[in-house]
């Protein structure tokens, strides 16, 4: 469905002075080309100025009638197709900008042609005219914005040029063209063909194929293969014609007199392979290790059958104004210059093509889908889409209309439109019409910047009637008609220049029309608006939006658009409420000022839409820096109460409600209380009345629940305990009071949080540091309680070896400080029993441990457990025979069991005589120590292996005993 309003997006207009009636015209840049018609043979140039003056530069001679026109506003030349003799030509005027300093020299060429650097000095100051030899008729033409490569319509075929910069020295650069691709398309004559970053759309009577040349990777030895190669779809199996489907083939003779419409046919993406048109590709570049090759990926096709007009059959049902839009990335930066234009990235593409009664705009880019569909009032002439409008030549008319680009390739751009944080008006959103503005024979239009070319042709009939004095849309300037006296026996025509209003002039306009709606709150007043905002969208998206002389005024326009839709979204009762808080985030408005946009001064009780409360609940639930004021916070708790009192404890825990007045928080909790009570609900009273400094209050509410249960509730709203300014984790009120009167409830609270994702290892530790205003570098042991807390309950094994490690840690620095906590520990567990679990990865924290190695009996204890449990018997063995032998036989009965007993003769025993031999006797310890052993290893070995162990030079009396007591027991078994 298309809107009708009546707005005003065109301004001034003026009549181009031409010297004879146009035929074909075109824009570039800042200049206007106009092809005379009939036996005129020339091309008139005009510069525009500002509030479209045009000024001429000069005229040029062409061969014969110019066919077709178009101009590249990369590498800034014109090409045309003309006939002479009844033959067709295809030329490009290079450098013809000269002719407007006065120079009348030309220089025609053939494309291709070597140009010697003798001619240097002269190329700089003469029109260079590039003649492109074809096999055949060329039938239409499209120039690449992006780059300036040309492409050539001709019967069963496309021919595709590169556009070169020939450096002939270091002072001049030349222009010139190579052929470089051929694509064949068997039974097509193009009517019309677009081409923009290797995207093709061609048009015939009724059908429309939209194309990509996709590159190929190739390896050095295919390069040769890329000369000739074929498309990957290959042309229809022989063997019998189709039934159905869209394939063309030749009528038979007995079916003349007939007129056969095939079904329309809509194939987009992968489907459109199946529209039954082969492509084959010819390179016809010299193969060089640079030399691209492609494929073709088809990406639509479209057929239509000429009685889908609304007006009934109609012969002359024909496609017209193929068109392909490019959208760029935004922050591009765009000069006058084609090496910097040719730097710039595409974002987005669209494609435009019409019949006589509607039209059709499709995105190609990332995703092939028709955006919108466009039904004229009567019958059209010809269309040009632009960023922000589509304009319509009609019968009668010059229709203005909205279009969908910004939106589409707004999403392209930014991932965060259609969440919380931004929005953008719907792609689906139903297209309006701005104006239709009355014209005596509109025939032809083109675009450029912010003016409309306009042909006008007034039939025989319609001359004498448009002399009369009649309502013209503005008045004519005086100065610009002097210049049509010698045409004026002619048949009525005129070229018109129409200057489009600005962005901002325009935007004004829609924001006003929208305020006839803003009380009934209508989808209407959301529509305009919207349409508003994608029309200021669409300047900021334009590549020349940084150089822009409205820069600012158009991001202001951009903020209060959002805000205007925030506003719409929040009052209004529809199904994208939550709009409201993407929008208003857009804007820049702060809470306060949404505020005072929405609710009533006066102390009365409004309805509060679900947008609005929307916006608050979720502004509210996050970590914003602004604080409302006490007035503005007890506005928000009557809000809610009357909204949405459930979300009254919730709400009251947000840093912004920080001023809100405390006693009349717990009148309306009281109240909610009856309808709802809850262990959260309980904990924002006891929250509220610590503000007021009741702690009766305080107290009797804690009290309610048991510990349990309130740590629990907790998890329901841990802003109760922390808050973030700017990030950084802030403890409330509530938690500084818990620290000191409840500390077990604050660590099992924050335990509860860890464990249900509402708080970060990281951010506890933050958390308990700044609550006992520790530094840096000291650890408080209420952290130490809580993380020995959590690894009683914890599940995730990363987690349980950091917290392994940091407990370590802590305990290591106590033992080496001998540092005692600065306050009681909530739990009383030997500090080193935790080395002795099996949770914990000893060799992750040997590192740790490496202070206490000299740390006394505490720090070898230590050293022995790590060694144990690494499996290192032998290294604690000595570790105790060297700091501690009186130590190692009792290590040796409660370790060297099983798989390790045989250590006990195999290295206590050795290292015992070998200590014992170097002391003598003045260490009993190791005496003492060595009868032990003995006694052990005489149990366990035979008698022989016992006899071989025994030391040659030892004392036979100290041995003997041990010696019978194994023979016995010998003897015995």
């Amino acid at each position: 469905m298309v809107q009708l309003y009546n707005l005003h997006p065109f301004g001034s207009q003026r009549v181009v002075p031409c010297k004879q009636e146009p035929a074909h015209f075109c824009c570039g840049r800042d200049v206007l080309f106009v092809a005379s018609a009939a036996a005129g043979c020339r091309v008139e140039v005009f510069a525009v100025r500002d509030q479209g003056r045009c000024e001429p530069l000069g005229s040029f001679a062409t061969l014969g009638p110019v066919l077709r026109m178009a101009h590249s506003q990369a590498g800034d030349y014109l090409v045309t197709i003309e006939e002479k003799s009844k033959a067709t030509f295809l030329r490009a005027y290079m450098n013809w900008r000269c002719m407007s300093a006065g120079s009348s020299r030309v220089c025609v060429r053939m494309v291709g042609h070597k140009m010697e650097e003798s001619y240097s000095e002269t190329l700089k100051e003469q029109m260079s005219i590039v003649e492109m030899p074809l096999s055949d008729p060329p039938l239409c033409i499209s120039c690449c914005p992006v780059n300036g490569d040309l492409l050539v319509g001709c019967k069963n075929k496309l021919v595709m040029f590169c556009l070169k910069h020939l450096v002939i020295n270091q002072n001049l650069t030349v222009l010139d063209f190579e052929r470089s691709l051929i694509l064949h398309v068997d039974n097509l004559i193009p009517a019309e063909v677009a081409f923009c970053a290797r995207h093709i759309a061609i048009t015939t009577e009724l059908d429309v194929l939209i194309l990509k040349l996709e590159l190929v990777q190739q390896s050095a030895d295919r390069t040769e293969q890329c000369a000739h190669r074929v498309s990957t779809l290959e042309k229809p199996m022989g063997g019998g014609a189709k039934d159905e489907g869209p394939s063309t083939h030749t009528l038979p003779l007995e079916l003349d007199e007939f007129i056969v419409c095939q079904k329309p046919v809509e194939l987009l993406g992968e489907e459109s392979k199946l529209c039954e048109i082969p492509i084959t590709l010819e390179s016809t570049e010299l193969p060089t290790e640079d030399t691209k090759c492609f494929q073709v990926r088809y990406l639509l096709f479209r057929r239509f059958t000429p009685d889908q007009s609304p007006f009934g059959f109609c012969e002359e049902t024909k496609l017209h104004s193929v068109q392909l839009l490019p959208v760029y990335q935004t922050g591009s930066s765009v000069t006058a210059c084609e090496e910097t234009e040719n730097k710039r990235e595409l974002l987005s593409l669209f494609c435009f093509f019409s019949l006589p009664h509607v039209g059709y705009l499709y995105s190609v880019g990332k995703l092939v889908e028709l955006i919108s569909t466009y039904q004229y009032s009567e019958k059209s002439e010809q269309a040009v889409l632009t960023p922000q409008f589509l304009h319509v030549v009609t019968s009668e008319n010059l229709q203005c209309f909205t279009v969908r680009c910004s939106a589409a390739a707004a999403r392209d751009e930014d991932p965060y439109i259609d969440t919380t944080v931004k929005a953008c008006p719907p792609v689906a959103l139903d297209v309006c019409t701005l104006r239709m503005q009355l014209f005596i024979g509109p025939r032809a239009i083109c675009h450029f910047k912010n003016h409309i070319i306009l042909l006008t042709k007034a039939d025989t009939e319609d001359i004498t009637e448009r002399r009369k004095p009649a309502r013209r849309m503005l008045s004519r300037k005086a100065d610009s008609t002097k210049s049509r006296t010698n045409s004026e026996s002619e048949p009525g025509w005129n070229l018109y220049i129409i200057n489009t209003v600005s962005t901002i002039q325009l935007y004004r306009e829609m924001v006003d029309y929208s305020r006839t709606y803003e009380n009934i709150k209508t989808e209407s007043c959301i529509h305009l608006l919207s349409e508003a905002h994608l029309l200021v969208r669409a300047a900021i998206m334009d590549p020349s939006f940084h150089k822009s002389d409205e820069k600012e005024e158009l991001l202001r326009a951009f903020r209060e658009s959002c805000a205007f839709l925030g506003d719409c979204y929040s009052r209004c009762d529809t199904k994208d409420y939550h709009l409201a808080l993407p929008y208003y985030r857009m804007s820049g408005l702060s809470m306060t000022e949404v505020l005072k946009r929405l609710v009533s001064e006066v102390d009365e009780i409004q309805r509060y839409e679900r947008g609005f409360i929307f916006y608050l609940t979720h502004s509210l639930n996050e970590d914003l820096n602004e604080e409302l004021s006490k007035e503005s916070a007890n506005k928000v708790l009557q809000i809610f109460y009357l909204a949405d009192p459930l979300q009254l404890p919730h709400i009251l825990c947000s840093p912004c409600m920080r001023n809100v007045c405390p006693l009349t928080a717990v009148k309306y909790l009281q109240k909610v209380e009856k309808i709802m009570p809850s262990v959260v609900l309980t904990l924002t009273k006891a929250f509220m009345a610590l503000k007021m400094g009741d702690l009766t209050t305080y107290e009797h509410e804690m009290d309610s629940y048991k510990e349990t249960i309130l740590a629990c509730g907790f998890i329901g709203q841990p802003k109760l305990l922390r808050q973030r300014e700017e990030g950084i984790v802030i403890p409330t009120e509530f938690a500084v009071h818990l620290k000191e009167m409840q500390p077990g409830l604050l660590v099992a609270a924050t335990v509860a949080l860890h464990e249900n994702s509402k708080m970060e290892l990281e951010e506890a530790d933050t958390f308990f540091k700044m609550l006992c205003s520790n530094g840096d570098n000291t650890i408080p042991q209420l952290l130490v309680d809580f993380w020995e807390a959590l690894l009683v309950v914890c599940s995730q094994e990363e987690i349980i070896q950091e917290l392994l490690l940091r407990v370590t840690s802590q305990y290591v620095w106590r033992i080496s400080k001998k540092q005692i906590p600065e306050t009681k520990p909530l739990k009383t567990t030997e500090d080193l029993s935790l080395l002795c679990s099996q949770s914990i990865n000893i060799a992750s924290v040997l590192p740790v441990l490496e202070p206490l190695r000299e740390a006394g009996n505490v720090g070898l204890t230590i050293h022995v457990l790590c060694s144990t449990r690494l499996g290192k018997y032998e290294e604690a063995i000595d570790q105790l025979l060297k700091r501690c032998p009186d130590a190692a036989v009792l290590y040796a009965q409660h370790e060297l069991k099983d798989d390790t007993r045989a250590l006990w003769w195999n290295k206590l025993f050795p290292e015992l005589c070998k200590r014992t031999r170097l002391n003598g006797n003045d260490c009993p310890v190791l005496i003492s120590s060595l009868k032990e052993t003995l006694s052990v290893v005489a149990m366990e070995l035979e008698l022989r292996d016992f006899l071989s162990l025994l030391p040659e030079d030892g004392t036979a009396a100290f041995f003997l005993p041990h010696l019978l007591h194994c023979s016995q027991r010998k003897l015995l078994t």
